[in-house]
């Protein structure tokens, strides 16, 4: 009776959510891939731009495989862009180079909700794989409630983790932004006008997953509750 509930309609809203949001940056994405920038920077070529008049000579650029698996790796310093971007002169490819930047630039500068993004990575993952299996069990084998108020506690640790990625994902693009303008790579109002569409429906997917998180942790909440009424 606890996996078909009407709780379940909260995990559908949030993969609906999810999806749609998926949806949305692969789309802007591939549009604006078929757009050259101006000044035919390949994304490789931008990061480079960006993290130098920044200062981080010491930070890495490599190419990994797949297709929007950008990422910055604060453990080893190195900007990682994807085959779609590393050598693409593309609006998106630029916008999204620029943003793993922006990571960079938030490492340099101690920013603090990337800081307490990193410290949570191993808890975050531990609970949220772990916390809905020990509040299944707790309900499923009937035991005190002491062992799903653990279970919700772990997994509230990977919610956590994913609000704490929106001021970082949000900031890491404004910077990217800054940075673009003011070197003059994005001085044409229209060209600034789709990296910022790039971007935006970027940054919708981590709100989607922040918001999937929720309603998932609201699902677990609403079952406990029930069992003690």
């Amino acid at each position: 009776m606890y996996y078909y509930d009407a709780t379940y309609i909260l995990v559908i809203i949030g993969a609906v959510i999810s999806l749609a949001a998926s949806a949305r940056v692969n789309s802007v994405f591939k549009k604006y891939s078929k757009v050259a920038n101006s000044h035919g920077y390949t994304g490789a070529e931008m990061a480079a731009r960006v993290l130098q008049e920044n200062g981080l000579r010491d930070v890495a650029i490599q190419r990994v495989s797949g297709s929007l698996t950008d990422h910055y790796d604060p453990s080893t310093e190195t900007v990682n862009l994807s085959e779609t971007v590393y050598g693409s002169r593309s609006i998106s490819a630029i916008a999204v180079a620029a943003h793993e930047c922006g990571h960079a630039i938030q490492h340099a500068d101690g920013y603090k909700p990337l800081t307490i993004r990193s410290k949570l990575v191993p808890a975050a993952n531990f609970g949220s794989n772990i916390g809905i299996y020990v509040v299944m069990a707790g309900l499923i084998l009937g035991l005190t409630d002491t062992l799903c108020v653990i279970g919700i506690v772990m997994f509230s640790l990977g919610v956590l983790f994913q609000l704490v990625t929106l001021p970082v994902e949000f900031d890491a693009s404004a910077r990217a932004l800054r940075a673009m303008k003011e070197d003059g790579t994005l001085a044409d109002p229209e060209e600034y006008s789709k990296a910022k569409s790039v971007l935006s429906a970027a940054a919708l997917t981590y709100v989607a997953g922040a918001a999937a998180s929720v309603l998932s942790l609201l699902r677990l909440i609403m079952m406990v509750n029930r069992r003690r009424d």
